[in-house]
């Protein structure tokens, strides 16, 4: 049996502990893939976990991480094969089911996704679950059909993770976007990104009236609570939010104001349990639609042993872009 080092959340009398050492491969679940994990990052939920702040692990004990890239070591599942390069984003891991802060994972081959041509596994961390669901926002709204030339964009968080990429594709994809933000200090690193007007994200923040003036054809919410409801109030007519974030709250101090009287609609992004084609069809298209430059512009780096010092900072919302975990 091999050894491998990983974090380790466990239930204690007065909540939870996080402990970084070694494990076994007995101690691996059940699955018909094991992977060597090159990567992982670090999301909002991964700092819920770590921290135990919020529910987040449902199984103790737990190794976090709710996503990873790495090389496929064995496998029984038809679609892959020794030395095939995977990512997996959802589907409960790191939650209910080992996750990616190891040097080891054993999951169903059909969570996995093969990582696509031209695409490292660092790059796909520095993407990850974060990246992945602002991709599935904006084919969401693409779906519904809004278009750049209704009008501009909102990105709220936008110097987050999630935000931080949907940046980066709504400009790619010729949308002029309006960045929310609450620090002003990050408006050189968001219009490198593409952003191109900055917008304080205090004017969101409480609770505001049912319609505001037209501001916006479409808009990423990853906050929730009172600012999707402002951002609802004030996206025009026809208009669409995807809503994929509760950094500000579950709730949805709302009207239905903007949707009988203007036709907004209000879309939903699951990014745990996408069915497959739609899946790959996202990755596909981050690996070919997502400039790589602002993806490394919005990418720090830590090793494995000091992903705890981010719990914390990413949860402050201190935490600029996306932090990739160099694994093994």
């Amino acid at each position: 049996m091999g050894r491998f080092r990983a974090w380790v959340v466990d239930k204690t009398a007065t909540g939870q502990s996080l402990t970084f050492g070694e494990r076994d491969d007995a101690d691996l679940m059940d699955g018909d893939v094991t992977v060597r994990v090159t990567h992982s990052t670090v999301n909002y939920k991964d700092g819920l976990a770590l921290t135990g702040r919020s529910p987040i692990v449902r199984r103790f004990p737990m190794i976090p991480g709710i996503d990873f890239a790495g090389v496929v070591e064995t496998s029984t599942h038809p679609d892959y094969a020794p030395g095939d390069g995977v990512i997996l984003t959802g589907w409960g891991v790191g939650e209910s089911h080992f996750g990616g802060y190891a040097e080891r994972a054993r999951v169903k081959g059909d969570w996995l996704v093969p990582l696509p041509e031209g695409l490292s596994g660092a790059e796909a961390m520095a993407i990850g679950t974060a990246g992945y669901t602002a991709m599935l926002c904006l084919m969401a709204l693409e779906h519904h059909g809004v278009r750049p030339e209704d009008g501009p964009a909102l990105v709220t968080g936008a110097s987050g993770g999630v935000g931080s990429v949907a940046v980066a594709l709504l400009a790619r994809a010729g949308w002029r976007v309006i960045a929310a933000t609450g620090r002003a200090t990050e408006a050189d690193y968001l219009f490198g990104l593409g952003a191109n007007e900055l917008l304080d994200r205090a004017s969101l923040a409480q609770a505001g009236k049912p319609l505001a003036k037209e501001r916006w054809a479409a808009a990423v919410d990853v906050v929730g609570s009172h600012t999707l409801a402002n951002v609802l109030a004030g996206t025009k007519a026809d208009g669409a939010v995807a809503a994929c974030g509760l950094a500000q709250g579950m709730d949805l101090p709302a009207s239905v104001a903007p949707f009988i009287l203007r036709g907004v609609s209000l879309l939903g992004i699951n990014s745990v349990t996408t069915p497959q084609p739609k899946r790959r069809a996202a990755w596909d298209r981050l690996a070919r639609d997502l400039d790589r430059e602002a993806l490394a512009a919005m990418t720090t780096t830590v090793p494995l042993s000091e992903v705890d010092g981010v719990a914390e900072t990413i949860l402050a919302g201190d935490v600029r872009g996306r932090t990739v975990v160099t694994v093994s």
